[in-house]
C-alpha cells in the first residue's frame, strides 16, 4: 500500500468519524507529571465533547507488554505497541493521550513515522521536569528504591533518557501547575484543529 492510499484512508476515516483523531505523546521522565497532565487535558477535552482516551504506561506494562522487560530492546517493543493502538484510536476519531516515557529518541521517531504514514495526527509533548524534581516527587518510589539498591535501569538516573530536541511542545511542569500545563498542550491542540 502506497504512502499516499494510507493518507486517503486516514483521512476518510476521519471524516466518518466527525471530527479527526490525533495522538498526543507525552514523554518525561518517571514522576515528571506527564499522568496528571494528561488526565487534566483528558477532562477538559471531554468537557468540550471529544471522544478522549488515556493510555497509561504502567496499565499497558501490566496488560499489553505484559513478560516485557526493561531492556533498550523491549522498551522499545513496549513503545512500538502502545504507539499501534494509540494509532488505530486516533484513527477512528479519537483524541489518545499517551502519558510514556519513552526514552529513545528512535522509539518515538518511529512511533511518528507510524502515525505519518497513516495519515493521523501526532504531537509530541516533552514533560521536561529536571530529575531532581522528579526524586524529591517520587510518586511511586522508584528514586528512593534505585538509591537503596533495590532496583537498578532507572530511567534519568542509571539508564539513559533521550530528551526530545525538537517536540511540538516542550513544558516545564516544575514551573507551572498542572492546570496550566494542560492548558497549554490544550492550546496547541486547538491551534492544530485537534481539540
Amino acid at each position: 500500500m502506497s504512502d499516499q492510499t494510507r493518507e486517503a484512508q486516514g483521512a476518510q476515516r476521519m471524516t466518518e468519524a466527525g471530527r479527526g483523531g490525533g495522538t498526543v505523546w507525552l514523554t518525561g521522565l518517571p514522576s515528571a507529571g506527564k499522568t496528571t497532565i494528561a488526565h487534566a487535558l483528558a477532562a477538559r477535552l471531554a468537557e468540550a465533547g471529544r471522544r478522549t482516551e488515556v493510555l497509561d504506561g504502567d496499565e499497558i506494562r501490566e496488560f499489553l507488554s505484559a513478560g516485557l522487560g526493561f531492556s533498550r530492546e523491549d522498551r522499545h517493543t513496549n513503545v512500538q505497541r502502545i504507539g499501534f493502538v494509540a494509532e488505530l484510536l486516533a484513527s477512528h476519531g479519537v483524541t489518545v493521550l499517551v502519558p510514556v516515557i519513552a526514552p529513545y529518541a528512535d522509539s518515538r521517531e518511529a512511533v511518528r513515522k507510524r502515525h505519518e504514514r497513516a495519515g493521523t495526527p501526532y504531537v509530541e509533548v516533552h514533560v521536561a521536569t529536571p530529575v531532581e524534581v522528579c526524586s524529591e516527587r517520587d510518586v511511586k518510589g522508584l528514586y528512593a528504591r534505585q538509591a537503596a539498591g533495590e532496583i537498578s535501569g532507572l530511567t534519568g538516573v542509571d539508564d539513559p533518557y533521550e530528551a526530545p530536541a525538537d517536540p511540538d511542545l516542550r513544558i516545564a511542569a516544575h514551573e507551572q501547575g498542572v492546570a496550566e500545563s494542560a492548558a497549554a498542550v490544550h492550546t496547541l491542540l486547538t491551534e492544530r484543529g485537534l481539540a
